[in-house]
């Protein structure tokens, strides 16, 4: 009986040693074949560095802002009796857009009016009656300070007269009207907006190290979306005094002619201004700059060999320092030279060192004038 069992007992230590040995041999196979996986390469677009030369510009976004520009809004309270204008109208300086309604103050004027007569006939008779010396001296002061009295009282409610008569302040372009026939106006209460669109100013940032390079009646040339075959040419005519402390920019304002007033204020336009002569860049697609807090890089493709010395086709990340950009195209002025073929899209999968399989059949834009498909 004791035999027999230390029979089974061999027997199934055999066969446990036997499964064991197998798995181990598995396993040791997996993690040979894991050590000697190589990813597959990823497909990329590429493109060859060139060496161009770019007008040394300096690009900003604009605002436009009007020269002279208010909100015409009522100087004192009342009810609206007549409007003069349209919306969107052009007015002169001095042209009437609204009246108030002036009833109470027309019948304060002719009582006004009456005791300015009363009190210069009374002065009359004082006149007379000191030349006669019949007064003393002290009444005719006093009805000379009532004459005088009487006539400023008509003069301020003259004046307030005219002030319930609203009228452009200045030449311009009107807004959107904001009041309506009938309307209670109390004293501040907008009217309509006036803008002076002719010339018109354009303000944007420059860099703090670029302010030396900008001076008063250099040319400005400026572009908008709206507007995709007009473009612009403006003189720098004030530059801030001080540099924003958020942006590090000092605000520059240039002024040009608009007599179509295509231009208005708010709009958001694109400006170039030349700095000096051309130099020498790398043109690469935009979509080829890998943009990060810490720098930006590219990856230039090359021969490379893996740890058993293979050569294979591959990547390595390049920091770069960028310059102005045109179009779909960046200036890359150091850390690309010419003939470097430089990975143009498929960026976020790649690491230094990836391999890669280059497919040109489609590539993304790189023209410093793109134009819109269906422009």
């Amino acid at each position: 009986m004791a035999k027999r069992m230390l029979v089974m007992l061999t027997l199934t230590l055999l066969i446990v040693g036997g499964l064991g040995f197998v798995k181990f041999k598995q396993i040791q196979t997996a993690i040979a074949q894991g050590a000697a996986f190589q990813p597959p390469p990823e497909a990329v677009t590429t493109v060859m560095a060139a060496q161009e030369r770019w007008p040394s510009t300096l690009n900003a976004i604009g605002t436009m802002a009007a020269v002279r520009g208010v909100t015409v809004s009522a100087d004192l309270a009342g009810i609206v009796a007549d409007i003069q204008f349209e919306s969107g109208q052009s007015v002169r300086e001095g042209d009437v857009l609204v009246v108030l309604d002036t009833r109470q103050e027309q019948a304060q004027m002719a009582a006004a009016e009456a005791q300015r007569v009363l009190a210069r006939l009374n002065f009359n008779r004082m006149q007379e009656l000191l030349d006669q010396k019949v007064i003393s001296k002290a009444e005719y002061d006093s009805a000379t300070a009532e004459s005088r009295q009487a006539e400023a009282h008509v003069t301020e409610i003259r004046a307030a007269i005219e002030r319930k008569t609203i009228r452009a302040p200045f030449t311009g372009i009107l807004g959107i009207r904001q009041v309506n026939k009938g309307q209670y106006l109390a004293g501040g209460n907008a009217v309509v907006p006036l803008q002076s669109l002719n010339p018109i100013y354009v303000n944007f940032g420059v860099p703090q190290q670029a302010i030396a390079q900008v001076h008063v009646g250099r040319e400005v040339r400026v572009t908008t979306e709206n507007l995709a075959n007009a473009a612009f040419i403006a003189r720098v005519t004030a530059i801030d005094s001080v540099v924003d402390e958020t942006t590090r920019n000092v605000q520059v304002q240039a002024t040009l002619a608009n007599p179509q007033g295509a231009l208005r204020p708010g709009m958001f336009v694109q400006t170039q201004m030349a700095l000096g002569a051309e130099q020498a860049v790398i043109a690469l697609p935009a979509s080829a700059i890998s943009f990060a807090p810490y720098g930006d890089s590219v990856f230039i493709v090359s021969d490379l060999r893996d740890d058993k010395g293979h050569a294979y086709r591959g990547v390595r990340q390049q920091f770069v320092k960028l310059g102005p950009s045109r179009g779909d195209q960046v200036a890359v002025i150091s850390g690309v030279t010419a003939r470097d073929e430089v990975v143009t899209s498929g960026l976020f999968k790649l690491r230094n060192g990836a391999a890669v399989q280059i497919n040109n059949a489609v590539k993304p834009g790189n023209s410093a004038a793109p134009k819109p498909e269906n422009s």
